[in-house]
């Protein structure tokens, strides 16, 4: 049988106030408090409206995953884990290694274009002193000996014998040539009064010789010798050769008297030179020229002046030939007088 339910409880009795209807305002108030929430209720509803609905439920940030290695409990874990273990010397060598590996690394990244800088000229000098090494190992080689020996500026000397005088030097090479030895191979030569070398490769050596000019003959006891204005004797004949004239001087060629006549030999034109057949001084201010053929004297005077004096002796001579005259004096350049 089924047990039988309780009964219900009594309801309590009504007041006759409860029955009546309220006031319409009361009515109204009442239904407001009814249908406005709490403020709270309402921004939780918001909150959960927006948070779950729209938006999701918020992501957890990277690492910090429950469990994760980023959750704190664990990381602190770990980092205590980490720092009771014990330290040794390979560690620290370890690290000291890879700090100074890296540096250098740093250091070779900021320092490139320095370096490059430095390996172009380093190539570039590098390139100079082989080039200077080949071209001196060449030079100094027999690439470049001597094999021709040429004499330029030669008149009244033998070519023939200045080039067979020379001729050690032949097959060494151009900057080894011994020029000690040449000047004194062509020392005896009278008549080279200056002389200048020239290479000219690979294989030619070229002799500029700038010979004396003299000036006539002086009398002696072995001959008629032929001296230029330093003196220097060129040659001995016994017979006075032609075309030159015969220098008398009283003190010899070592004297000022002799310096003079041949300061005024090298200031006469060719044109009067060719005429003067004796020349005389016993000082060095009375130097005195003869014409031959007409016999005619030219009185010097110093050797100062003396191309102002030739000059001016040319257009006198030309006005007034030495057929005509006895002496032209030339003492006075500005005042020339005719005799």
């Amino acid at each position: 049988m089924r047990r039988p339910s309780a009964l219900p409880p009594a309801a309590a009795p009504r007041s006759p106030a409860s029955t009546a209807p309220a006031p319409a305002s009361e009515a109204t108030r009442d239904v407001k408090k009814v249908r406005e929430p709490a403020p709270e209720a309402a921004t939780s509803a918001i909150s959960r409206d927006l948070g779950e609905e729209h938006f999701g439920a918020p992501a957890p940030l990277p690492g910090m995953e429950p469990g994760g290695s980023g959750d704190p409990d664990t990381v602190g874990a770990n980092s205590t884990g980490s720092t009771d273990q014990p330290v040794g010397l390979r560690d620290v060598w370890r690290a000291s290694r890879a700090r100074r590996k890296a540096l250098r690394a740093e250091v070779r990244r900021f320092t490139v274009r320095q370096r490059r800088r430095r390996m172009v000229w380093i190539g570039v000098t590098a390139s100079l002193v082989l080039l200077v090494l080949a071209t001196l190992g060449a030079a100094y080689s027999p690439l470049f000996a001597v094999e021709k020996i040429t004499i330029v500026g030669t008149a009244q000397l033998d070519t023939a014998a200045v080039e067979g005088a020379l001729a050690d030097q032949l097959g060494t090479p151009l900057p080894l040539v011994d020029e000690s030895a040449i000047k004194a191979v062509l020392v005896g030569f009278p008549l080279v009064e200056t002389y200048s070398l020239e290479a000219r490769p690979p294989h030619e050596l070229v002799v500029r010789i700038v010979e004396r000019t003299p000036i006539g003959v002086i009398a002696g006891r072995a001959g008629y010798t032929l001296v230029d204005a330093a003196g220097v004797a060129l040659s001995t004949t016994p017979d006075p050769p032609a075309g030159h004239a015969i220098i008398t001087v009283a003190d010899g060629v070592d004297s000022p008297t002799f310096a003079s006549v041949g300061k005024v030999m090298r200031a006469l034109p060719e044109s009067i030179l060719v005429q003067v057949t004796e020349v005389s001084a016993t000082t060095p201010d009375d130097v005195t020229l003869t014409l031959g053929g007409a016999n005619a004297q030219i009185v010097w005077g110093s050797a100062d002046q003396s191309a102002e004096k030739a000059v001016a002796l040319e257009k006198m001579m030309a006005a007034r030939p030495p057929a005509s005259v006895s002496v032209y004096d030339v003492t006075s350049p500005k005042a020339i007088v005719v005799r």
